[in-house]
């Protein structure tokens, strides 16, 4: 084995595994976002073989998400699919500047329960809107008329004997993919995904199953480079949110991801800000080429590590055997049931629902949990880039209400002096509440103010302090008149302001 390849076995097993499960995949999500299944087979190419050259993460696999489909969809219905390319393209540009800024470290400020809001949100409306598909429908087109006309479709799809072939259809599937787990190792070493797909393609050819199949046009004929009126496009204002809506869930997705993926393997940690130049790259070619973004693919990369890949080979090969696919095998797509690749994406879409989440975070983090809960309705109801921004709005605003809570505790055995200690963060915001406390004291005892617990302290709150001090005493605690913060002192008396009347 060559010197420069000491683990191509390894990866070249491991490329073979995640061929296989990123295949039905690519072919799903393009379907769900209403684009031709090639243009997703494209993304998968380019995220292999581009994106996986380049220096970021070295066993993160990248491709066509599923938590993208939403976004993608309501894209190519407002501006068509011609401008599809434009938006990826700027897009990917957009990832790179903010990868030459470093700006990638920052994407780990966001919170948790945002993200996964987020996925919550978009495996809700994947799991709604493919039910449609599953019964040989047509989905609506909010979020929200997915949800509420479940019913009546399902009513509907038992009168008819053809809707009911196609979710029987993708029921299967989604049960073979499910049980899939269960089989003996070996038989695992085959995606479930795959294995149902070829099923359900086998079914419907041998007994001419009546189920629509996905349409075939041809790579070439897929591609489309953007052009003049394309480009022209990018001057309307709707459009650059929905850049801007790409390019920051797609980097976001990413670079969470890594972060789960270097979880799962003790090899080199993620350069995040080369990885989002890999991503942003890979973004502008699949723009230019009219394809779907692409995003680290959490799915794919477990898959990888657990396949035993040690280096960015795997994922590399992966995207060549995807290539060759596309080039000696793209009529095999014409067989395969929409119903199939619809049940894929249910459960991809439940996968994308953190249930167990919601629950820890109600029992430690209530707070954390409703931002995760109002996150995914958000999405749900209004929108994917409104549901997000409402998130982090609601994310932001709930670390100002806990970065501004304050304690006051009063002691008092009579005798002594009253002692007043407050704990926590004092801003502007609590300045009446502690006046209001302090006015209520007796005039006719002596009062410690102790500040001991305070984290911060801001100029508007040490300046009423002082003025409060001075009018009951004339005197002043030096650490609260100097500004020197009250931890930094030792024992009770530090940082605290006391007030004989």
């Amino acid at each position: 084995m060559p010197r420069n390849l000491p683990f191509l076995r390894q990866d070249f097993a491991a490329s073979l595994v995640v061929f296989l499960v990123a295949l039905p995949l690519c072919i799903g999500v393009a379907v769900a976002s209403g684009v031709p299944a090639e243009l997703g087979l494209i993304t998968g190419i380019v995220g292999g073989i581009v994106t996986g050259l380049m220096r970021g993460s070295s066993l993160q696999v990248s491709g066509p998400a599923a938590g993208l489909t939403v976004l993608v969809l309501e894209a190519v219905r407002a501006f068509g699919l011609p401008a599809l390319g434009v938006i990826v393209l700027a897009a990917g540009l957009l990832q790179i500047a903010m990868g030459l800024l470093r700006w990638g470290r920052w994407f780990r400020a966001i919170s948790l329960s945002v993200v996964e809001g987020m996925l919550a949100g978009i495996g809700l409306v994947i799991i709604a809107g493919q039910v449609y598909p599953a019964a040989g429908g047509t989905a609506p087109d909010s979020g929200l008329d997915k949800l509420t006309g479940l019913p009546g479709a399902l009513v509907e799809a038992l009168g008819s004997r053809t809707a009911l072939v196609s979710l029987a259809l993708g029921a299967g599937t989604i049960l073979l993919v499910v049980g899939w787990r269960r089989m003996p190792r070996r038989a695992r070493a085959v995606p479930g995904a795959l294995v149902a797909v070829l099923l359900a393609a086998l079914a419907t050819a041998v007994f001419g199953l009546p189920v629509e199949t996905v349409r075939v046009s041809g790579v070439l004929e897929a591609v489309h480079l953007p052009g003049a009126d394309a480009l022209s496009s990018l001057a309307d204002p709707a459009l650059l949110g929905t850049v801007l809506a790409f390019a920051l869930i797609a980097s976001a997705e990413s670079l969470f991801s890594a972060a789960a993926v270097d979880r799962l393997h003790s090899g080199p940690r993620t350069d995040y800000d080369r990885e989002l130049l890999a991503q942003g790259t890979g973004n502008a070619l699949c723009g230019l080429l009219g394809a779907l973004p692409l995003t680290a693919v959490i799915v794919r990369s477990s898959a990888n590590v657990e396949a035993g890949a040690r280096t960015k080979a795997s994922r590399v090969l992966h995207g060549v055997w995807l290539l060759l696919f596309v080039a000696l095998l793209p009529a095999v797509l014409a067989y395969i049931p929409l119903a199939a690749l619809a049940g894929i994406l249910v459960h991809a879409g439940w996968k994308l629902i953190p249930f167990k989440s919601v629950l820890t975070l109600w029992r430690r983090h209530r707070g954390e949990a409703l931002v995760l809960v109002a996150t995914a309705t958000a999405i749900v109801v209004v929108g994917m880039f409104e549901g997000v921004l409402i998130g982090l709005v609601l994310s932001v605003a709930k670390a100002a209400w806990e970065a501004s809570q304050l304690r006051i505790e009063h002691s008092d055995d009579g005798r002594d002096a009253v002692r007043v200690r407050l704990q926590g963060t004092i801003t502007f915001l609590r300045l009446p509440q502690i006046l209001d406390s302090l006015e209520a004291l007796p005039g006719d005892r002596r009062v410690v103010l102790d500040l001991t617990g305070v984290h911060h302290l801001d100029h508007a709150c040490r300046a009423a302090l002082e003025t409060w001090a001075e009018r009951h005493s004339g005197a002043v605690d030096e650490a609260v008149r100097s500004g020197t913060a009250p931890d930094r002192h030792k024992g009770a008396a530090a940082g605290s302001v006391s007030t004989p009347n």
